[in-house]
């Protein structure tokens, strides 16, 4: 039957062009913004995991740039204590000159004097983003940020590398500023293990305050002793601090590559199929001009029945 009043043609094809309609805004907005999944509307579960894992992965952002800062506090301070080693070595060499016979050990101690300012002015020198880790009051514990973390039960914590820069402290001075001979490798009393191994030699002197001018032979055998002696806790100390520094570069090549597969996790959920969206689109757009010619076929229908009037 065809009725003037009811048109159940040109509704079907209206209804099918408001179907179409809707679906080529869903793919104009992907193939827009790149997103299949950009609101919470188009798939609760998928932008949910995905808004999480984009927090995560800023945080994972910062923990790249703390180990940056933890790097380079680190470097300063291996450099420093590379340093000095060398300025140490010198030390040595010179009580080996000073122990020869007919050596004027005055002028020698000169020489271990400016040696010893060198050492003070390295320490002093090596801090990094008010943070010295060869000379302070005291050593500290320092904590890296190392990385960030969740468990299955959606608990966040950080990953720390830790430090004691006891281990690295060469000069120790008061709140002044001056040399306090309670502690630090270099400037505390020199104390080392006699040939036996097991007894301890105290001297009542550091590496700062060392002064050979009036030593004796046995006395500078001492002093050679015992400038070795810290000369290996040093060497101990930096090699510390380059197991730090080793373990920080492999973390931050870790958070780096950690950050590029949450990049393609989220992609995956997210992430518009540029191909398979322009192709709907097309498809899309010849639908709609399919049904536009539709509806207007069938709103022809009723000027056909005036003309059964004529």
């Amino acid at each position: 039957m065809t009725s003037i009043l009811t048109n159940s043609s040109a509704m079907a094809a209206l209804s099918t062009l408001r179907q179409i309609g809707s679906d080529m805004e869903t793919t104009q907005g992907r193939v827009s913004s790149g997103l299949k999944v950009g609101a919470a509307a188009d798939n609760a579960a998928y932008w949910s995991i995905a808004t999480t894992m984009k927090s995560d992965n800023k945080s994972l952002g910062t923990v790249q740039d703390a180990l940056g800062l933890g790097a380079a506090k680190t470097d300063v301070a291996y450099t420093a204590m590379d340093s000095s080693i060398k300025v140490v070595d010198e030390i040595k060499a010179k009580l080996v000159a000073a122990s020869e016979p007919g050596v004027d050990k005055a002028k020698v101690q000169k020489e271990i004097t400016e040696l010893q300012n060198q050492l003070k002015s390295i320490a002093k020198s090596a801090a990094f983003s008010g943070e010295n880790w060869v000379q302070g009051t005291a050593g500290a514990t320092k904590n890296v940020v190392g990385g960030f973390n969740r468990d299955g039960n959606n608990n966040v914590s950080l990953t720390t590398l830790a430090f004691d820069t006891s281990n690295s402290l060469l000069i120790k001075v008061d709140a002044a500023g001056a040399v306090d001979t309670t502690g630090g490798k270099l400037s505390s009393d020199i104390t080392y293990k006699d040939v036996d191994g097991t007894t301890d030699v105290n001297l009542n002197y550091s590496v700062l305050s060392l002064d050979i001018k009036t030593m004796a032979p046995a006395d500078l055998a001492k002093a050679l002793s015992g400038v070795d002696s810290v000369l290996q806790s040093m060497t101990d100390a930096g090699a510390d601090l380059g197991a730090l520094n080793k373990r920080i570069d492999m973390q931050a090549d870790f958070v780096n590559d950690l950050s590029s597969s949450f990049e393609k996790g989220i992609g995956r959920l997210v992430d518009a199929d540029m191909n398979e969206e322009s192709t709907r689109l097309k498809a899309l757009q010849t639908q709609q001009q399919l049904g536009v010619q539709s509806l207007s076929i069938a709103n022809s229908n009723s000027e056909n029945i005036l003309s059964l009037f004529r």
